[in-house]
């Protein structure tokens, strides 16, 4: 009796230390929005005023942290839109806007981040690229 209990321990510890993650297991990140790549729609989008504070990868998505007037950030509209443009350098250079509509006259001031998926600005043959949103000083390594 004493064997049939040791031998279904051991086979619940080896189904419970199979579960464990691996190493290769890919962690798919659910992005907010996607890029949209459109030289015409790059050319005219406007822009209610922002302020670019911050941004980070989570993967494929690039989180984007902004600051903007408006009353609660609900009801905002934001679109990051490429302009099929490539800079020719090491690394290659891809030219955004971001595009923020609050619809809104308040003076408050809040923040709001969204992330958008970045996989359609890969380039084939390299393994990153450098973003550069106009208005933000700073250019964005997206490593991939």
């Amino acid at each position: 009796m004493k064997s049939i209990k040791l031998l279904g321990l051991i086979l619940l510890s080896f189904t419970l230390l199979n579960t464990q993650c691996e190493e290769d297991d890919v962690y798919v990140a659910s992005c907010d929005l996607s890029v949209i790549v459109d030289n015409e729609v790059y050319n005219t989008i406007e822009s209610d005023d922002y302020t670019l504070n911050d941004y980070y990868f989570i993967g494929d998505c690039l989180k984007i942290i902004i600051d903007a007037s408006g009353c609660d950030t609900s009801n905002w509209e934001m679109t990051l839109v490429d302009s099929e443009n490539i800079g020719e350098s090491i690394p290659h250079q891809r030219f955004l806007k971001l595009s923020v509509i609050t619809n809104q006259a308040c003076q408050v001031v809040f923040s709001k981040t969204v992330s958008f998926d970045v996989k359609s600005l890969r380039l084939p043959g390299v393994n990153e690229v450098v973003l550069n949103i106009e208005g933000f000083n700073e250019s964005i390594l997206y490593s991939y």
